[in-house]
């Protein structure tokens, strides 16, 4: 067994958790139901704020700062759904001794209900992941990986469904063609299916069969290529029943949403939170009680 340090993981989980404030906010009421969507990507074992070195990110980011930014959230907002695309492991010495353990430690601590898995996920291979996935209190998603006779086999699935009040959230998710990105050792029999197909399937299925009010993709793909390698805006416009898109892989910081129209003219969203966690993204969408029609407000809030 790999020799460990001597300062206990749940220390460290108690010390980085409790250096958050906490503040008490007021539910807000109207005639509207409002769903608040939180989510990120490519973290990168970012468990600290970035060093003050003198980059351009020094001292932004750390989930104890973007722990109190969630719960400040939370206590303001009735229904809250928390997500994350991706990579939220491997980039620092956390991921190389931990191994994944402590971020997943840590995305139980905030919260989150769902996430996709991201190439890196892959970086000590299938038993790791299988093995760290399986301390998570959330739940794991893709779609278009074929994960038959390996490790992830009843860990992973292709989507989930939360109910946030009287609205039924169909999550799933969508993973990069790993084969150039991660030894063939690491993926071992896990293959890997056109996610433009996968998408239209799962989330008509959600839609039609499961009556979901509102579908979104978590997505590790990638926002955009030079080429027509599968992204979210190929993802977005071949859609039909898909209405936000969250993604990663691309480390890609937007402003606000994209509004894409898809196959059938129906506007789709998509939102990326950069990377290493300096970003939390926020989508406020707002359902009409009786028609359930829909309008959203954004916000992506700097973790500083």
């Amino acid at each position: 067994m790999r020799k460990r340090s001597l300062i206990n993981l749940g220390v460290i989980l108690s010390l980085i958790l409790t250096t958050a404030v906490y503040s008490l906010g007021q539910t807000v009421q109207d005639k509207y139901i409002k769903i608040t969507i939180l989510h990120t990507n490519d973290t990168h074992s970012r468990i600290e704020p970035f060093p003050m070195d003198g980059s351009r990110n020094q001292g932004l980011g750390g989930v104890a700062k973007r722990a109190e930014v969630i719960r400040n959230i939370r206590e303001e907002n009735e229904h809250v759904l928390l997500l994350d695309a991706g990579d939220y492991f491997q980039g620092t010495p956390y991921f190389n001794f931990y191994s994944g353990e402590l971020e997943i430690m840590l995305m139980n601590e905030l919260g989150y209900e769902v996430a996709t898995i991201g190439n890196h996920e892959f970086d000590l291979g299938l038993d790791n992941l299988a093995r760290q996935l399986g301390k998570a209190k959330f739940q794991i998603v893709n779609a278009n990986y074929g994960i038959e006779d390996t490790p992830l086999e009843g860990i992973l699935k292709p989507y989930t469904i939360i109910r946030k009040g009287p609205i039924r959230i169909g999550v799933f998710g969508l993973g990069v063609e790993m084969r150039g990105l991660v030894p063939e050792k690491f993926i071992g029999n896990t293959i890997y299916n056109d996610p433009v197909l996968a998408a239209n399937e799962t989330a008509a299925y959600l839609k039609n069969e499961e009556k979901c009010d509102y579908v979104i993709c978590l997505s590790h793909l990638g926002l955009e290529y030079d080429d027509a390698t599968a992204s979210d805006l190929v993802i977005a416009k071949n859609s039909q029943n898909i209405d936000l898109v969250i993604g990663g892989h691309t480390h890609s910081f937007l402003n606000e949403p994209i509004r894409v129209m898809n196959a059938i003219g129906k506007e789709v969203l998509i939102n990326h939170a950069g990377w290493g966690g300096i970003i939390l993204g926020r989508i406020d969408v707002f359902f009409e009680p009786k028609t359930l029609n829909k309008w959203f407000k954004s916000e992506n809030i700097k973790i500083d």
